[in-house]
C-alpha cells in the first residue's frame, strides 16, 4: 500500500489525511501538539464563508494598513519593524493586485465546492460540530463601504455565489438581536457557520477509525525527498524526557503544516511565501438566560469593524477579527483583545461579557491570498496550505483537490517494497 505522510493536524492537515484514506493510501499524521486542532485550528471566527471570498490585495486595503500601522486597536496592524520576509511579502502582495478579481472569482468557487465536500464528511461520519445553517449577514454603516460591497457582489455572482442586498428593515427581521444604524447589508443564505475545533477533533477520530496513524506530540525537524521518489521525515518526540530523534519513510509527503509550511517547504526545495497573520477571537461564555437570549444566532460579518460572530450551541458566542503583521508572535495582546469584547457590548448589550475566553492564532496568508495546492518541485512532494483567513472555508476542497492529483500520481505504478521501506519502529538519527 502507498504510504504518505500529511505534515500538520490542523483542519487543512486532516481533512487531506481523510480524503486520502478515501482513496486507499495508508496516511501517518504528524503534529507537534498533542491533539489535532491546537493552533490556528482552534478558535477561528467560525464562518464557512463564500460571502467572505473577497481578496485583500486592492489598493484600500494597502492605505487602510499605512493609515492604522500606529494605532494599536485598528482592524488592521502592520508592525513597523522591517524583515527581509515581510518586506518581500508585501511586495508581492502589491503586485497581486493586477489578479485581485479573478483570484476573488476562483476563491468563490473554490468556497462553494468545498460545501458539499465538509458537509459530506460529517454526514458520513455522523457527527455534529455546532453547525448552524442560518446563513451570514454583511452589515455596513458606512454607505462608500455598502458600495463597494455592491462591486464584490458582482465579483461573488461571477463565481456562482448569490448574496442579496438587505434593507436596515430586512437587516432587523433577520437578526433581532444586532444593535446598529445601518444603510444596509448582504445576506447570504448558503454559508453557515460550525466549530472548526470540534469538527476537526472528530473527524481525525474517523480518520483512526478509518486505519490512519496519527503522531503527536512529534515535532517535525526535517523533511527530505529524492528526485527520484519517497520521502523521509524527522521528528523528536515532544512527549518523552529524552525527545527522542527519531525518522521514518514514506512513498510522499503532504505538507499542511500552516505557518511552519514555508520552512518545511525549503527543505524541499520549494519556494512557498507564507506570511503568519496573527487574527484573534474571543468567546462569550452565555452563563446566564438573558445572555442567551440576547446573543445572536444569524452569523454576523461587520465590514468597517473587520469582526464576525458564529452562535456555537446554546451558550459560546465566538467573536473575531483583526489581522496583525507581527511575524511569528503568538502572543495575546489586550489592545487587541479589546475591541472585540467592546464591539459586543455595543452591538448585542443585553449580552454578558463576564466570562469571555481570549485567544490568537497565526493565518498562513500568501500574498495572492490562494492557497498553495499541489506538486512540489519533486515528484514525491505536495501541498495544501496557505489558506490565510479562510481554511476553515477552503480546507474541504483542497484536500479533495491534493488526493485526487496523488492518486493520479501514483495510479498504475507499482512501488517496490512500498511498505517496506518505511521505518515504523524509528530510526536514531
Amino acid at each position: 500500500m502507498t504510504s504518505i505522510a500529511v505534515i500538520g493536524a490542523g483542519i487543512t492537515g486532516i481533512t487531506t489525511a481523510y480524503k486520502l484514506l478515501l482513496r486507499g493510501f495508508d496516511v501517518t499524521v504528524f503534529d507537534r501538539n498533542a491533539h489535532a486542532a491546537m493552533e490556528t485550528s482552534f478558535a477561528n471566527a467560525g464562518q464557512l464563508s463564500a460571502s467572505n471570498a473577497e481578496v485583500w490585495n486592492q489598493p484600500s486595503t494597502f492605505l487602510k494598513g499605512v493609515k492604522w500601522m500606529l494605532k494599536k486597536d485598528a482592524p488592521l496592524l502592520v508592525h513597523p519593524a522591517p524583515s527581509w520576509h515581510k518586506l518581500s511579502w508585501m511586495a508581492e502582495f502589491v503586485l497581486a493586485a493586477r489578479d485581485y478579481e479573478s483570484n476573488t472569482i476562483a476563491t468563490t468557487k473554490l468556497a462553494i465546492e468545498a460545501r458539499r465536500h465538509l458537509l459530506d464528511m460529517a454526514e458520513a461520519e455522523g457527527f455534529d460540530f455546532d453547525a448552524e445553517m442560518r446563513g451570514i449577514l454583511h452589515v455596513y454603516e458606512q454607505q462608500d463601504e455598502f458600495d463597494h460591497g455592491a462591486a464584490v457582489n458582482r465579483l461573488l455572482e461571477k463565481g456562482g455565489l448569490t448574496r442579496r442586498a438587505v434593507t436596515p428593515a430586512e437587516i432587523a427581521a433577520i437578526e433581532p438581536a444586532l444593535s446598529g444604524n445601518f444603510v444596509g447589508g448582504f445576506f447570504t443564505e448558503t454559508d453557515f457557520t460550525g466549530d472548526i475545533h470540534k469538527f476537526t477533533r472528530r473527524l481525525a477520530e474517523a480518520c483512526l477509525r478509518r486505519g490512519a496513524t496519527i503522531r503527536t506530540d512529534a515535532d517535525v525537524t526535517r523533511l527530505t525527498a529524492s528526485d527520484h521518489g519517497g520521502a523521509t521525515v524527522a521528528w523528536q518526540d515532544r512527549d518523552t524526557s529524552a525527545g527522542a530523534a527519531r525518522t521514518e519513510r514514506f512513498d510522499a509527503v503532504v505538507v499542511c503544516a500552516g505557518v511552519a509550511s514555508r520552512r518545511f517547504a525549503r527543505q524541499l526545495g520549494d519556494r512557498v511565501n507564507i506570511y503568519p497573520v496573527k487574527g484573534y477571537s474571543v468567546t462569550v461564555n452565555l452563563d446566564d438566560a438573558a445572555s442567551r437570549e440576547a446573543a445572536p444566532w444569524v452569523s454576523i460579518l461587520d465590514d468597517h469593524a473587520k469582526v464576525a460572530t458564529s452562535r456555537l450551541g446554546a451558550d459560546r458566542l465566538r467573536i473575531a477579527g483583526t489581522a496583525e503583521f507581527a511575524g511569528e508572535n503568538r502572543d495575546i495582546k489586550a489592545a487587541r483583545i479589546r475591541p472585540l469584547v467592546d464591539w459586543c457590548r455595543l452591538r448585542f448589550p443585553g449580552v454578558s461579557t463576564a466570562s469571555v475566553l481570549p485567544w490568537a492564532g497565526l493565518r498562513p496568508m500568501m500574498p495572492n491570498m490562494l492557497p498553495r495546492v499541489g506538486r512540489g518541485r519533486r515528484p514525491s512532494v505536495f501541498y495544501n496550505t496557505g489558506h490565510g483567513h479562510l481554511g476553515w472555508t477552503l480546507a474541504a476542497a483542497t484536500a479533495d483537490i491534493v488526493a485526487a492529483e496523488i492518486a493520479g500520481a501514483f495510479a498504475g505504478r507499482l512501488l517496490a517494497g512500498a511498505s517496506d521501506t518505511r521505518k515504523a519502529d524509528a530510526l536514531a538519527a
